[in-house]
């Protein structure tokens, strides 16, 4: 992979409208975003959505008409993350409009491990639901939440990211999910 100053010089020129210096950039970091995708669809068995249609999914949503602007390697990562929720989330609606019923359900827990994946459901809805309200509160503990959770990163790697130490965002971890379980409890049963 291409140092983080050589993909800062690209997104440069990626802002400055240059789509081949988008397209490097995405091709140079791709087979991070489908590690990322892979970890967080893992036990998914029998979805239709896999790592590789999500890494295509969330590019399209990069490169998409909102004329997205990457400072550097850390903005771009935050911003895959948040690609990457929102195919996941709508996903997950599609897949409830198709079920039978679509009644949903609340999150009981935000699991501490993330390695058994994204579950691609109810939950997920109420998740983002909750997400979204901890975004209006604290965007820097809603982005922190988005790279974990969404984008699979360790605390090690969202402090590389976010250019804070891990106890930092070790804290902002914890805050978040005590924010996000509090929002989940007093969500009005379906």
């Amino acid at each position: 992979m291409g140092s983080s100053a050589d993909i800062t010089q690209l997104l440069d020129a990626a802002r400055g409208g240059d789509r081949g210096a988008l397209d490097h950039v995405l091709a140079t970091l791709y087979q991070e975003l489908h590690t990322m995708a892979r970890r967080q669809l893992a036990g998914q068995y029998g979805q239709t959505l896999d790592a590789t249609a999500l890494v295509h999914e969330a590019y399209l949503k990069l490169i998409g008409g909102n004329g997205a602007r990457f400072e550097d390697r850390a903005h771009f990562f935050a911003y895959a993350a948040s690609a990457m929720r929102s195919v996941v989330v709508d996903y997950a609606r599609q897949r409830l409009a198709r079920k039978r019923g679509g009644d949903q359900h609340r999150v009981t827990d935000l699991p501490e491990d993330l390695a058994g994946g994204l579950r691609l459901d109810e939950e997920m809805l109420s998740l983002d639901t909750a997400l979204t309200q901890l975004a209006r509160a604290d965007e820097r503990l809603a982005r922190v939440v988005e790279l974990r959770y969404f984008a699979g990163l360790s605390e090690l790697e969202i402090a590389g990211v976010l250019q804070r130490s891990e106890r930092s965002v070790r804290r902002d971890w914890q805050k978040a999910r005590l924010f996000l379980l509090a929002a989940l409890r007093d969500e009005p049963a379906a």
